[in-house]
């Protein structure tokens, strides 16, 4: 079972050692930025409690916790559009993670069936902004 250190009070140490104590928020979160590890593509921004950062890190496959349904989530379980967590890295205060991932199955990581979350632009023109999708297929 994997075990996280406390938050670190010590600043230097929390930016500078090896050791790593992730900042969940006070809801228990940690803020999970997911791109291909093959082109880069941000794919998706999800969220991880402790228990879905331990079976990710002992596992290999991406968990979340899925704040609009309050459940724990392996995502691509069910499309079989798994998730292998290649690289695993943090930011300067460990409140954030960013996982580079292989994609098995077809590929989509979005329920609507796209590559990415991230299908549409905010685009603004004479003082409106309106979102354009991206020409990108289901």
């Amino acid at each position: 079972m994997t075990d996280f250190a406390d938050p670190l009070a010590d600043k230097h140490q929390n930016e500078e050692g090896a050791v790593f104590a992730p900042r969940f928020d006070a809801s228990g979160l940690i803020t999970a930025i997911v791109t291909d590890i093959g082109d880069g593509q941000l794919l998706m921004v999800a969220h991880m409690n402790a228990e879905a950062l331990r079976l990710t890190l002992e596992t290999g496959i991406a968990h979340y916790w899925s704040r609009s349904r309050g459940t724990l989530w392996k995502k691509g379980e069910t499309s079989g559009n798994l998730q292998t967590v290649v690289e695993m890295h943090t930011d300067c205060d460990q409140d954030a993670l960013w996982l580079k991932v292989r994609v098995a199955g077809d590929g989509p990581t979005c329920h609507t069936g796209r590559r990415s979350c991230f299908y549409r632009q905010v685009v603004t023109a004479n003082g409106t902004s309106a979102l354009v999708m991206l020409l990108e297929t289901k």
